[in-house]
């Protein structure tokens, strides 16, 4: 694309959005800021390097689009290359079965930080920063209850996983000077109506009180609330409600998964209690179509309407971003390229709404003048923007990266067999 008419077009629309009260330079800055964690899963269908079988446990990747990575050394090579199409400096997200066992056989609940030194040590060389998963899913013991588990031998197995997990996150934390991101996430459910729905939320609870108890400053832990499972259709142990009440009380950062929700559900409207309640928000930005199927993540209203609401409230600085779906049905680095810069456009669209004014107009009741300014920031000339932004990244700007992944798939992904 014309270095020349990207610049111009950007000089047109900085002019524009001036004209509305908004700086487009401080809006890329803090757009250059915004660190979005890259979800290590989508490489090869959360498979992981524990026992290379198919999700179970309530969630299921779909499609078999080929070139899945087979190894810790593909799923590295995988996340290098995409970090090359992306503007800004990224985050990497993991879940424990992604460590480097080199070849061997560890359970759960015997992980230890020596099994992420390798990936403490590419991070760094690759300059990302790690956050992290435990991951209850697919195992043995999984079955329909882990945490909240009346089995206490089973229980005491999750819990001692989760410790485990949060000490890898602290080693992960105090290594790269930032914290790291723990998601705690646990698919706890009954496929048909239960009678003792309280004493599986008691037992949940009392699980997650004995995990945080370990005092460890190299880790931020947060809480992700899920509707439902597949095989767990009519009760979850750790419902939206139970983790609202749980991270109020006990001071935790909250997870908005954007595809745990009802259809009908716009997740942008639990922001500005949330951000009341609980110190920080942590939000896995996907799509769910009719289920939480886990979709590339596009610029939807959903998505817009979830960062217009972040940055209305303030509250940017206050949530940390990060990707979570797993696609098979497509080239799974062009969905890692699509869902990560989809993201990017509502972040900017959020930064360059005419807040002031907007905020001014309903001070003063100009409730008309508010809704004629919301609507004609809409067609404003953002891609503009956005071109600039890529461009001054030196990444490529609309569709040039399709041809970048077309060439990896033919030297690197169709070779996988």
């Amino acid at each position: 694309m014309n270095e020349k008419r990207i610049e111009q077009a950007y000089a047109i629309a900085k002019e524009r959005y001036a004209a509305i009260g908004v700086d487009t330079d401080a809006v890329i800055d803090t757009l250059q800021e915004q660190q979005i964690s890259l979800h290590c899963w989508q490489t090869d269908d959360v498979v992981g390097f524990e026992r290379n079988e198919a999700l179970s446990g309530g969630i299921q990747t779909t499609g078999n689009y080929p070139g899945r990575a087979r190894n810790i050394d593909e799923v590295r090579q995988d996340i290098a290359f995409v970090k090359t199409l992306l503007a800004g400096n990224h985050r990497l997200n993991l879940h424990e079965i992604y460590g480097d066992f080199g070849g061997q056989f560890v359970d759960r609940d015997e992980v230890e930080p020596k099994h992420f030194e390798s990936w403490i040590e590419w991070a760094r060389e690759q300059g990302m920063k790690l956050d992290f998963n435990s991951t209850s899913f697919s195992h043995p013991k999984s079955g329909n209850l882990t945490l909240a588990n009346p089995d206490k031998g089973i229980r005491d197995f999750w819990i001692e996983h989760t410790k485990r997990c949060r000490r890898i996150a602290d080693a992960m934390g105090r290594a790269q000077g930032d914290p790291c991101i723990m998601n705690i996430w646990v698919h706890d459910g009954s496929k048909d109506v239960p009678v003792q729905r309280m004493k599986y939320r008691e037992l949940l609870a009392q699980s997650l009180d004995e995990i945080m108890a370990e005092q460890l400053d190299g880790v931020k832990n947060c809480f992700e609330a899920k509707l439902f499972g597949i095989g767990l259709e009519s009760y979850t142990v750790g419902s939206h409600d139970f983790f609202t009440a749980y991270c109020a009380t006990r001071k935790q950062i909250y997870t908005l998964d954007t595809g745990h929700y009802e259809p009908t559900e716009n997740v942008s409207d639990f922001v500005s209690t949330l951000l009341m309640y609980v110190p920080e928000l942590m939000l896995h930005v996907s799509r769910p179509v009719r289920w939480d199927s886990d979709h590339v993540t596009i610029m939807n209203d959903q998505t817009l309407d979830l960062f217009k609401e972040l940055v209305r409230c303030d509250g940017l600085h206050r949530a940390h971003v990060g990707l979570d779906y797993f696609d098979a049905s497509i080239n799974r680095i062009g969905a890692y390229i699509i869902g990560t810069r989809a993201t990017q456009k509502c972040i900017l669209q959020a930064l360059l709404e005419p807040k002031q004014l907007l905020r001014q107009y309903e001070d003063n009741d100009q409730l008309f003048e508010r809704l004629a300014l919301m609507e004609e920031a809409k067609s404003m000339p953002f891609g503009a923007v956005f071109d600039y932004f890529n461009l001054r990244n030196n990444v490529p700007v609309g569709d040039e990266f399709i041809p970048c992944i077309e060439q990896y798939e033919r030297d690197v992904t169709s070779k996988r067999q």
